[in-house]
């Protein structure tokens, strides 16, 4: 049972994510609109996740310290100040989404239109994040935004077409009704997605709040490999029920009640309720994750006291960092901007941000001052590579495609 708890940093980590509001609508839109064809996106993503996020994790468990202290101190302030504002901008934003989101999940509950919700819920999430400690916290939601796996079973339910959605799979290309630059906006959009900079400096912070050390290596190794393409295979899922759905009728889908239709109609008002609650959980997780790496990189960089393992007191300035991002969340939203746009601007700024984050990682990981033996090995570095190539792509690319396809419209 013990072992099983342990996971739970990398089931926050990974649902945080893979499957918030953005990701919710984003896969359940991409199934919809080109069926399984972008699926090997998400695979693509969760292996570049898994081979970042086990370096960050390394990193801490090593050396004691997250991944963005040392980048500031063996890169220097200037690369760590790039890095900062990159990060903090792509969290702040993906945090105003977030609370929209668990605002959003809410309505579908209540029918109280979501932004009546937005003030609620961000004090809620400002309250978790001041007073209820870590592992209760990582524990309760991690696993409670599990009741995604719903859309695993109402994927089945519907009964696929599995012969038709092998040939999407196999198609490295958009059907006839999409053209070749809304497919690369949208593969741009859902790798950026899976590999969003806060994931990484949120695990390697988690994992110094856990005080992980080298003997905790294998619990490192487990949250990451079972952890992330848990994330991924819920965003499979999702946006499997909208291939089989959605994509026959030629309907697109830009709400948060269409992402959820395919559970109802598969598996009923139970189905319904478990997966409004897996809304809430994944976006109300994603928003605690979102708002803590806030914190975590404006007060490593800057060598103030942070996060939970020490009282509100001691660590001052942190608290007050995630409290202004959370107003300032709550402020962009009352300007009645779509928690769900907001996240697609999120994943382009986070595209272009991808480098700033990675390659200091891979530096990093690569410092016996810092990991002693425990430093890369050649498979890890060759695979650093080739995803530090991919992640330059999607950087140059991600702006001139939001353009010419108009956000993929």
């Amino acid at each position: 049972m013990k072992r099983l708890l342990a996971v739970t940093l990398g089931i926050l980590t990974a649902i945080g994510g893979f499957v918030d509001i953005g990701d919710l609508v984003a896969n359940s839109e991409t199934g919809a609109r080109f069926g399984m064809r972008l699926a090997w996106v998400v695979i693509v993503g969760v292996i570049g996740i898994c081979v970042y996020a086990e370096m960050a994790g390394r990193v801490a468990a090593i050396s004691g310290r997250p991944v963005f202290d040392l980048v500031r101190e063996r890169l220097g302030p200037r690369v760590a100040l790039a890095n900062l504002a990159g990060s903090y901008l792509v969290t702040l934003l993906t945090l105003a989404a977030e609370i929209g989101g668990v605002a959003l999940a809410i309505q579908l509950a209540t029918s109280v239109h979501y932004l009546l919700w937005v003030p609620i819920a961000a004090f809620v999430l400002w309250v978790v994040l001041w007073r209820v400690k870590f592992e209760p916290m990582e524990r309760v939601f991690g696993l409670a935004g599990l009741a995604l796996v719903v859309f695993v079973v109402a994927f089945f339910a519907l009964d696929p077409p599995w012969g038709q959605l092998a040939d999407q799979v196999t198609s490295l290309g958009p059907p006839s009704t999409e053209d070749w630059g809304t497919y690369a906006f949208f593969a741009v959009a859902l790798f950026a997605a899976a590999m969003t900079p806060y994931e990484v400096f949120f695990f390697s912070s988690g994992a110094v709040e856990e005080k992980w050390t080298p003997r905790d290596l294998a619990t490192e190794r487990v949250n990451v490999f079972v952890g992330f393409p848990l994330g991924g295979l819920l965003s499979l899922a999702i946006m499997g029920c909208a291939a089989v759905v959605y994509a026959p009728a030629g309907i697109r889908v830009d709400a948060l009640s269409q992402t959820a239709l395919p559970v109802a109609m598969a598996l009923g008002k139970l189905g319904l309720v478990v997966v409004i609650l897996g809304f809430f959980a994944a976006t109300f997780g994603a928003a605690l994750e979102t708002g803590l790496s806030a914190g975590y990189a404006v007060a490593q960089y800057f060598g103030w006291q942070w996060g939970k393992l020490v009282r509100p007191k001691q660590a001052a300035r942190f608290h007050v960092v995630v409290l202004i991002s959370i107003l300032l969340g709550v402020a962009m939203l009352l300007t009645t901007a779509d928690p769900i746009a907001i996240t697609e601007y999120s994943l382009v700024f986070s595209a272009i941000a991808l480098p700033l984050t990675y390659l200091p990682i891979l530096i990093v990981a690569n410092d016996r001052d810092y990991l002693g033996d425990h430093v890369n090995g050649r498979l890890t570095n060759a695979l650093g590579m080739v995803y530090l190539v991919i992640i330059l792509v999607a950087a140059v690319a991600a702006v001139p495609l939001m353009v010419l396809t108009g956000m993929g419209g």
